[in-house]
C-alpha cells in the first residue's frame, strides 16, 4: 500500500482513476457525492481551537490582541449563516413588512427622495431568506437584494 499526499481537488482522482481511495477533510461530503463518491468510514471529528501561548496572554498588549482576533473570526463565523438585505417599502405598507421581518436588533429605515416610500435594510439568517422574499414582494417591497456578509459582530 502507498500513502500520498494530495494539495487540491483529492476527490478527482478517485473519480480519474488515480487512486483506489482517499482520506478527505469535508463538512457536508457534498462535494464528494457530486463526484459520484462516498463516505464509507468517519475516522474523526474535529473543531477549531484558538490557543495562546501562555506568556503572550499574560502580556496585557498581546493578549488585548488575540481577543480582538478571537472576536473577528467569531464573527466571520456567525456570517456565514447570515446575509444582508436590503429593500424599498411603499411608506403606507411600512408597518406589516416590520411585522414580518426578522433583524438582529431592529431594521435600518431610511427615508428616500419619494416621500411614498423607505429604505429597509436588514440582517438575517440566509434560511429564512427564500420564504422571506416572496412575503415582502406581495406586501409591495421592490428592489429587493440580498447580499453575502463577511462579518457580524
Amino acid at each position: 500500500m502507498e500513502v500520498s499526499f494530495s494539495w487540491g481537488a483529492t476527490e478527482a482522482k478517485v473519480v480519474e482513476g488515480l487512486c483506489d481511495a482517499i482520506v478527505e477533510v469535508t463538512e457536508t461530503g457534498t462535494t464528494m457525492r457530486a463526484n459520484g463518491l462516498r463516505i464509507i468510514a468517519e475516522l474523526m471529528q474535529t473543531n477549531t481551537r484558538l490557543i495562546a501561548n501562555t506568556r503572550s496572554w499574560e502580556d496585557p498588549w498581546k493578549k488585548k490582541k488575540i481577543q480582538e482576533l478571537d472576536l473577528l473570526l467569531r464573527g466571520a463565523l456567525k456570517a456565514e449563516k447570515m446575509v444582508g438585505m436590503k429593500m424599498n417599502v411603499p411608506k403606507d405598507r411600512m408597518t406589516a413588512v416590520l411585522g414580518l421581518l426578522p433583524s438582529l436588533t431592529s431594521p435600518t429605515v431610511a427615508g428616500l427622495s419619494d416621500e411614498r416610500w423607505l429604505s429597509v435594510e436588514i440582517v438575517v439568517e440566509e434560511a429564512v431568506v427564500r420564504t422571506l422574499i416572496p412575503r415582502l414582494k406581495e406586501l409591495g417591497a421592490e428592489g429587493i437584494i440580498e447580499y453575502p456578509l463577511n462579518k457580524v459582530i
